[in-house]
């Protein structure tokens, strides 16, 4: 089984790298760009074949050690 981790700052955390992201892109000459917010992706491989039991796990995983959930969200997808 295969997992997505999408890790994204919380809305009203200030987001630098985003802004510098958008900066760089209107630079570039690309017009009418509003607020950029990066975030990042992690893939996970699990020999789980429950998929709730690998929903759980990946939530710890998350809760302990892949986002920090004080200044970040996250999003689970499990690919099959």
């Amino acid at each position: 089984m295969k997992a997505n981790v999408t890790v994204t700052l919380k809305r009203g955390v200030l987001d630098p790298q985003g802004k510098a992201i958008g900066h760089a892109l209107e630079g570039l000459g690309f017009e009418g760009i509003g607020e950029v917010r990066q975030g990042k992706l992690i893939e996970i491989e699990l020999a789980e074949t429950d998929r709730k039991a690998a929903q759980a796990k990946l939530d710890e995983m998350c809760r302990k050690l892949l986002a920090n959930t004080v200044i970040e969200d996250y999003a689970i997808e499990i690919v099959e």
